[in-house]
């Protein structure tokens, strides 16, 4: 940092007051012009980094203290600088950071003081790189097996699970002075439509509501979560019009705020997410989120959308239509919130000389991930013998999305046996949803081999892979195992399978911990945190 003063005193005008109210992300590894014009030019509150701003964590610790120093030289405030780090399949930062499980994997070791212990290694780590504020954990509670935003972000089907594992997790960053923000308010879990793409609707009644999908939140209000993020889902019982819960009153003031007495930080979910990008437009719905009670507008991309949305919420209240002192009321948290979290400029930590991940930590997530594994189903052994010819078949993220990250070609399940096991493996990729020419690659693969593993990927929503793991299936002479990679309700689509792991992620460290167990040399001791069917509840796992 070049000074240690802060601007903290100074009276805002209208236009830095707005900008407070808004965090904006940007395409750089660095900063570039278009998040130096939001900070110089506007004041903004925050940025939200994405896996675009990410080489390492060393790097990040930089771009942070970077972009604290533009706020600091223009006038400006100390940034709340935020990401979704939530572990396992969502997470931003990965080198040179410990990459923790994630919610279902930590549901699956039904192990509480870990989720603690991991949300307090996630939270130290993200102040060492500059991060304040984390997108994470979410509360929904997924016990719909057709979501396919939640799924494995989730940390089971019950508001019990969901309750207990959330306020652990809150409690953790919040206790490494990292702002924890409970996702997505008032509940996303039982939706079969991603609010990225479409408006999803959730029909319950007030009663269910309240039992089910609000339980969660209730908890970590009393918990003291510093700030909530909120769902673009229809609920019908609270809005009958059809407004999604971002931009409705209803929700966010008279439910929120003056029911259920949370008095923290609301933040959007981005605005630019299809569900309110293609409807009533992000300038407009920034202004109508600031009315229905949000304190922070997130708009995470494109520079035009963010200078119309703070442009807009400035001229809304130069016309009246939006008061001033509805601005000072959520100026007035975040600047709380700031201090509250000793983000101020003279406290901010700077750029770390040793490594933020270390040893220790690495353990921690070791041992978590391994008792995440669950052997749901084995009629055959699943133990592999690296004597006898063995095929890895890898199913592979080919094109990202925010819930969805290609990640580099790297801790593979068939890298990893050859690894662990001493012996060579061989493997074959797979794309996510194969033509028929991928597949009669893969089946071509597989003919002489003794032994043929397959990591899944959401095969649920894939035709393809169901195809290609219905045909294996069938051939007698094959031992053949199935290890789901992210959903574990892939099974429900090949029963016939006689060998069946669910890992809820195909992260590196969880096919570390898959591969001892296929090896023999670790118990799968994981329980399912979700119902697959009747024959296979919550709290299931296969004796060994």
């Amino acid at each position: 940092m070049s000074s240690s003063s802060s601007n903290a005193h100074q009276p805002l005008t209208l236009r830095q007051k707005v900008g407070q109210l808004f965090i904006c992300g940007f395409e750089s590894l660095g900063p570039n012009a278009s998040i130096t014009q939001l900070i110089e030019a506007y004041g903004i509150g925050g940025v939200i980094y994405f896996r675009r701003n990410v080489q390492d964590a060393l790097q990040l610790a930089h771009l942070s203290n970077e972009l604290q120093d533009i706020s600091l030289r223009s006038g400006g405030q100390p940034l709340f600088i935020a990401v979704d780090q939530e572990g396992g399949m969502v997470s931003r930062i990965e080198k040179g950071a410990t990459l923790l499980p994630g919610n279902m994997a930590l549901g699956a070791a039904f192990a509480p003081a870990g989720v603690y212990a991991s949300s307090k290694v996630m939270g130290k780590e993200l102040r060492q790189m500059g991060v304040n504020m984390n997108f994470a954990p979410c509360l929904d509670i997924n016990n719909n097996r057709l979501n396919p935003v939640i799924g494995v972000r989730s940390y089971g089907e019950t508001a019990a699970i969901v309750s207990d594992m959330g306020t652990h997790a809150v409690k953790g960053l919040q206790d490494m002075g990292v702002i924890a923000t409970v996702k997505h308010f008032p509940g996303h879990g039982d939706t079969s439509e991603d609010s990225h793409h479409d408006l999803p609707v959730v029909p319950h009644s007030m009663e269910r509501l309240m039992e089910l999908e609000l339980a969660p939140f209730i908890k970590a209000i009393e918990g003291g979560v510093d700030a909530i993020m909120t769902a673009h889902v229809v609920f019908a019982a609270l809005e009958e019009k059809g407004v999604p819960s971002t931009l409705s009153y209803r929700i966010l003031t008279e439910l929120l705020r003056e029911q259920l007495g949370f008095k923290g930080l609301i933040v959007t979910d981005c605005l630019e997410m299809k569900a309110i990008s293609e409807g009533i437009g992000v300038a407009e719905g920034a202004v109508r989120a600031i009315e229905a009670g949000s304190d922070i507008i997130l708009v995470s991309h494109m520079l035009d959308r963010q200078v119309a949305a703070i442009e807009a919420v400035i001229a809304a209240v130069e016309s009246g239509r939006i008061s001033e002192s509805r601005i000072d009321e959520s100026v007035l948290r975040v600047m709380m919130y700031k201090y509250k979290r000793e983000i101020r400029f003279e406290t901010l930590a700077p750029v770390p000389t040793e490594p933020i991940s270390t040893a220790e930590h690495q353990l921690l997530a070791k041992e978590l991930s391994r008792k995440s594994i669950t052997l749901v189903k084995d009629e055959v052994g699943r133990a592999l013998d690296l004597t006898k010819s063995t095929l890895v078949i890898w199913t592979e993220v080919q094109m990202g999305t925010e819930i969805d990250e290609v990640v580099d070609r790297y801790g593979t399940l068939g890298s990893t046996l050859s690894e662990i096991g001493g012996t060579p493996v061989d493997e074959i990729y797979l794309g996510l949803y194969p033509s028929d020419a991928e597949i009669a690659a893969v089946l071509e693969a597989c003919e002489g081999k003794q032994q043929v593993v397959i990591v899944t990927y959401n095969a649920t929503f894939s035709a393809g892979q169901t195809r290609l793991v219905q045909t294996l299936a069938q051939k007698e002479e094959l031992h053949f195992i199935v290890a789901a990679g992210r959903n574990p309700y892939d099974l429900l689509e090949f029963p016939e399978v006689k060998t069946y792991l669910a890992c809820y992620e195909n992260r590196p460290l969880a096919m570390v911990s898959l591969a001892n167990v296929l090896l023999g040399k670790e118990k799968a001791i994981g329980r399912l945190p979700v119902t697959l069917s009747e024959q296979y509840p919550i709290g299931w796992r296969q004796n060994e």
